[in-house]
């Protein structure tokens, strides 16, 4: 989590704008700068923090419009100050967190591509993959061994889009460039991916990976980027959640510097054994004045899982208990008491 000295929001001049062009965001040309070894220079510390606000599915209310107008505009920009005012005065754990929202954007949903901004239909095979373990501790378990927790809540990953989403906190990139290769590094739960752009191929079909293989090339001043050999673990929500993917998914990601503290990134997930289409989501990450990496010890000396599940069996004990007085409940959710948690909905399991 950050805790970083709050400064002043600074406007820079963009030399580069983003333009919707066919309900899908088209970077226009921008000066961009190049590394020693002559290709686009894209490297820096990046937050999704700007796209924080913006949906993932565009709203109803949005139907056939990629575009806020003027009027949602402008109370998009003043809902963006009253977050980042309030993050960045905010007393506790989450002080400063979205205080980086430094710019405000006109798209109604991260989804660009259908047009409509709608996420796919699933397929059977995707429905019958469905599982309490999808929402880890957001879930209603059961909890009986490590594995029904997501890759997420054992700190393992968040899988490429879950870790460039924008979430509550934790939202840093970092992207190295050197010869023959890139390096993206995220913040939360501090993956770090090297995506080879000399041309070798990918790796062999039969090995699976929570990161795939990534393979890039430059396409004018985009870098393009497949990623294959993925394994059927990680989710494309918030924070690597949800309904997870499988195996055979190809991402393909762009990335473009559209000003000196911007760029744009685009995925698109075609996955036909989960998805009826593929679809693509885009957003900007930006580089506000002040704006650090810090280190994010996630599972280092976190006691959460061995927590978790010695809770559980606690609660199994009290349900027992419970049903010999002639006391039928039903379960406790496990993030009952946890401070920084959404609150179970009246009437739902662990609502009591």
């Amino acid at each position: 989590m950050k805790h970083i000295v709050p400064v002043a929001v600074i406007s820079l001049a963009i030399v580069g704008s983003v333009a919707l062009h066919a309900q899908k965001l088209v970077p226009k040309p921008a000066v961009v700068q190049k590394t020693a070894w002559g290709e686009p220079d894209i490297s820096g510390v990046w937050t999704s923090d700007a796209a924080i606000g913006i949906p993932m599915q565009r709203p109803d209310r949005f139907n056939g419009r990629a575009e806020l107008t003027d009027e949602e505009f402008r109370d998009k920009e003043k809902a963006d100050a009253d977050r980042r005012n309030r993050a960045e005065n905010a007393i506790g754990s989450f002080r400063n967190d979205n205080a980086w929202l430094n710019k405000s954007y006109r798209q109604t949903s991260l989804i660009v591509d259908p047009p409509d901004g709608k996420m796919p239909a699933l397929t059977p095979y995707a429905e019958s993959r469905r599982a309490t373990r999808d929402q880890g501790t957001f879930g209603a378990g059961p909890f009986d061994k490590p594995e029904d927790f997501t890759m997420y809540d054992r700190c393992i990953t968040r899988g490429i889009v879950g870790s460039v989403l924008p979430v509550v906190y934790g939202n840093g990139n970092r992207i190295m460039q050197a010869p023959g290769m890139v390096v993206i590094s995220y913040e939360m739960v501090h993956d770090t991916r090297v995506i080879y752009t000399d041309g070798r191929p990918h790796i062999g079909k039969g090995i699976h990976q929570l990161l795939g293989d990534s393979r890039g090339h430059w396409e004018g001043n985009t870098l393009v980027i497949e990623t294959t050999n993925l394994s059927d673990k990680t989710s494309i929500g918030l924070n690597g959640n949800g309904l997870r993917h499988s195996a055979e998914m190809v991402m393909t990601e762009h990335i473009t510097r559209v000003a000196p503290d911007e760029i744009r990134y685009e995925v698109t997930m075609n996955d036909p054994r989960t998805y009826a289409k593929p679809f693509t989501i885009s957003l900007p990450l930006t580089s506000p004045p002040g704006y650090q990496l810090l280190p994010y010890e996630c599972l280092e000396g976190d006691y959460a899982m061995k927590n978790a599940l010695s809770a559980e069996r606690v609660e199994d004990e009290a349900i027992a208990a419970d049903l010999k007085k002639g006391i039928v409940r039903l379960r406790k959710a496990i993030t009952q008491d946890n401070v920084n948690a959404p609150r179970p909905a009246a009437g739902t399991p662990g609502a009591e």
